[in-house]
């Protein structure tokens, strides 16, 4: 659509699997408002009310209303997700599940008295991307992927022009997906294997005093990625790719690895600057692109 830039500033939303992160962002320079962030835990197992509330709270006090002028929000949300229609499509994923089949985006629409036309969906790991095009790692970059490590995996392209979400998490990878070789949880699963004991999050690997330990489970994770990561640079031939989430934050621990084992030495790596505001950017950015 023709869009004439609002004098309310967007809200960028980031949804993640245990959290909702929401924040305004400038509609001119595309720039996160520090003072306006609001995060709050989700229990994304619970039933939908439980959800919805919490995502409710975090975006009520975000909401601006000037004259007939009301915010947009930008939504950074992991699929399966009909990103179109705002159907929650997640089934099984260990989040959410009981937004199956539900229509998101008129549900917080009325709940957040605003127009449905107000509200877009953009996937997460494709939102996270845009945002470090718009004014992160990579900006102006004709050719990236984008990369989320965390309780999943994105993955996301501009390679053919657009960017798009890649949705190579569930691709087969060694004797099951490639999600289950790539996130949190496979270190905390990896880790009992090696020692019989319990972690919760890479955090917690990064605690242990087990140092033999620490650093083959690191090393195995950096052969992991970069093996997915030759697969995905044959099929999209980047010149760079931006790495973020959580576990990224523990980049001196397996990006070496990863290097050693990338097949085209070409490909520039290179650690997110934003973070958790190249997703929020990002879908806020898609307003401007509709």
């Amino acid at each position: 659509m023709n869009y004439n830039l609002p004098e309310l500033p967007y809200i960028g939303v980031d949804i993640g699997g245990s959290h909702i992160t929401a924040a305004h962002v400038g509609a001119a320079d595309l720039k996160v408002i520090k003072s306006s962030l609001i995060r709050e835990r989700v229990a994304s197992m619970e039933g939908a009310d439980v959800i919805i509330k919490s995502w409710v709270d975090a975006l009520l006090p975000l909401i601006e209303k000037q004259g007939e002028e009301t915010t947009y929000v930008g939504i950074a949300m992991p699929g399966p997700f009909d990103y179109e229609k705002g159907i929650s499509l997640m089934k099984g994923t260990k989040k959410y599940d009981s937004l199956y089949g539900l229509n998101v985006l008129e549900i917080l629409a009325e709940k957040l008295n605003i127009p449905t036309s107000h509200i877009l969906f953009r996937n997460d790991a494709e939102s996270f991307l845009h945002g470090e095009l718009a004014s992160g790692a990579v900006a102006g970059e004709k050719r990236a992927l984008g990369i989320t490590l965390g309780t999943g995996l994105g993955s996301a392209s501009n390679c053919q022009g657009k960017t798009v979400d890649s949705d190579r998490a569930f691709i087969p990878f060694k004797d099951s997906i490639a999600e289950e070789y790539i996130s949190t949880r496979w270190f905390s699963k990896r880790y009992k294997e090696l020692t019989g004991k319990d972690i919760k999050n890479v955090e917690s690997l990064l605690e242990s005093d087990d140092q033999g330990i620490k650093n083959q489970i690191f090393e195995e994770f950096g052969q992991n990625l970069a093996s997915f990561l030759n697969d995905f640079i044959a099929e999209e031939k980047p010149d760079v790719i931006v790495i973020g989430g959580n576990i990224a934050k523990t980049w001196d621990y397996f990006i070496p690895e990863v290097k050693k084992h990338l097949q085209d030495q070409h490909v520039a790596l290179k650690q997110s600057i934003m973070w958790e505001d190249a997703a929020l950017v990002g879908a806020a950015y898609s307003w401007q692109l509709a």
